[in-house]
């Protein structure tokens, strides 16, 4: 299969027509939360290898397009009550189509093929989770204002029970995004079982396999995002060490 490229993908996103519907024009843009580190686009995910690219800070962003296009990232911190030393970390991408229904509330559809979720945990393991994610969101309703303290234009999403979700900024307009076309497709691959004494037939079984399958990132685990590539009981136990050295080092 020939390469895909960033360049073919946005032809094929000029070139595919729209079924997506007009949205208020005041959403347009790419919006992110305070750090402005997490940003939809290139430089949080890599569609052609497949990969995530972390981001110096935790964050959201998401990005609306005037004919009815979003684009999200996330990139969180976990706490970890049980083990407060074992903070978790997730970073999710997905895109797809956004409705503002008649009530004022949003739809967020994302392509359910195209969603990626990188889960870490320092204390579970040497590598991190990457799996699809798809998960259709409905914002019971937003405001688009002036912050009063930063005089930055803010937009307030909140969750479809209400909850608010932490404020964000326009970072750029038009939005910066990836195609809004449907980047990883997959295709099905049918494997024969093998025939087995007194069998009557040879079953078949289907398999999704991404069309990026080949991509070089396929063939090995991830390493943890870098929140998580310090061995934390180490850490903890070099403190402790320190603290005694200082004091027996004071008494002398």
């Amino acid at each position: 299969m020939a390469p895909v490229s960033f360049h073919s993908l946005f032809i094929a996103g000029a070139c595919l027509a729209s079924t997506a519907t007009a949205l208020n024009a005041k959403l347009v843009g790419t919006w992110s939360t305070k750090s402005a580190k997490v940003l939809t686009g290139p430089g949080f995910y890599n569609p052609v290898n497949d990969s995530f690219i972390e981001p110096k800070h935790t964050g959201i962003s998401y990005s609306f397009t005037a004919d009815g296009f979003y684009e999200s990232a996330y990139y969180r911190a976990i706490a970890n009550p049980a083990k407060p030393q074992c903070p978790g970390a997730i970073m999710q991408f997905q895109h797809g189509s956004v409705v503002e229904n008649l009530d004022g509330s949003l739809t967020l559809t994302p392509i359910s093929v195209d969603g990626r979720q990188l889960q870490s945990n320092p204390c579970d393991g040497k590598f991190s989770l990457y799996t699809r994610y798809n998960q259709t969101e409905m914002m019971k309703k937003y405001a688009v204002s002036i912050d009063p303290y930063s005089k930055l234009t803010r937009l307030d999403l909140y969750q479809f029970d209400g909850a608010p979700i932490q404020p964000m900024y326009l970072a750029f307009t038009p939005p910066q995004m990836l195609p809004t076309i449907t980047m990883n497709p997959i295709s099905t691959v049918t494997k024969k079982a093998k025939r087995t004494a007194g069998a009557e037939a040879e079953a078949k079984h289907q398999y999704d396999v991404p069309l990026n399958k080949d991509a070089a990132h396929m063939k090995h685990d991830f390493d943890r995002p870098l929140l998580h590539q310090m061995d934390v009981n180490m850490l903890w136990w070099t403190g402790v060490g320190m603290t005694v050295f200082g004091g027996v080092a004071y008494l002398l």
